[in-house]
């Protein structure tokens, strides 16, 4: 049974990895790519006193006049690392992340003792997005390159502790009756939001207060579509295949 519900979590997360990096592709890495033009300091002028529409317009105007050298670019980024592009490292990255948070998912509902199926797989994917992105999201919202942050050894610490407690915290909110259970779930997810998430001291950046905006809604959407169909693959493999069992 064990080797079953493995292998239903590997197949879920390596299908819901690979339509992953079709949505990232479409939808968040051009706003990296847009992104990386303000690192180093360099303003394009283009973008100068603009907001709004009128930054919409000016960040199409200026991705026009740039085309020969994202070009470039894009031909010198082919080889990341031993040949391998930055499209194909996105779906490497995805397929191994895809699957290790399917086994996370699954761990989670062998330890509460419940069923994850197709009825209610989507309700699980949101959950765990709740767990892994939206709530951390709140404190540590997702950053473009050129954007300032706190040190990575400090974000990564509060990211796991916040993590950790919404997960716990939904636990006993909604899988507990308990009265005192539900309120110390409602506690636990407010602690690490009352700590504070870990911030830079100097918050000037290049990069368009709404380019990062739409970048953030962006990779949060692609997040809860990841994990809306990860819960619904993996409960319909468990209905048809782990069921059986």
């Amino acid at each position: 049974m064990i080797v079953r519900y493995l292998l239903a979590a590997l197949v879920a997360g390596l299908l819901a990895g690979a339509l992953q990096t079709v949505v990232q592709h479409a939808k968040v890495i051009p706003l990296i790519l847009e992104a990386e033009k303000y690192e180093g300091g360099a303003t394009p002028t283009t973008h100068e006193h603009t907001s709004g529409l009128n930054l919409a317009v000016a960040t199409a105007a200026m991705a026009q006049e740039a085309a020969p050298d994202a070009a470039a670019s894009a031909e010198e980024d082919e080889g990341l690392l031993f040949g391998v592009s930055r499209t194909m490292g996105t779906l490497m990255a995805n397929l191994v992340s895809g699957a290790g948070f399917a086994l996370l998912l699954m761990a989670a509902v062998v330890v509460t003792g419940r069923r994850l199926t197709l009825a209610n797989g989507a309700l699980w994917g949101a959950a765990a997005w709740l767990v892994f992105l939206m709530l951390p999201a709140v404190g540590l919202p997702p950053e473009l390159p050129g954007f300032p942050a706190a040190e990575l050894f400090d974000r990564q610490v509060w990211w796991i502790g916040t993590v950790i407690a919404t997960a716990v915290a939904l636990y006993l909110m909604v899988l507990r009756s308990e009265p005192v259970a539900k309120a110390a779930g409602v506690v636990l997810m407010l602690v690490p939001h009352v700590i504070g998430a870990p911030q830079p001291t100097d918050i000037t950046s290049n990069v368009p207060a709404i380019l990062a905006a739409e970048f953030a809604v962006a990779t949060l959407s692609a997040g809860l579509l990841f994990w809306i169909v990860l819960g619904l693959v993996m409960g319909a493999i468990n209905d048809r295949w782990v069921k059986t069992a």
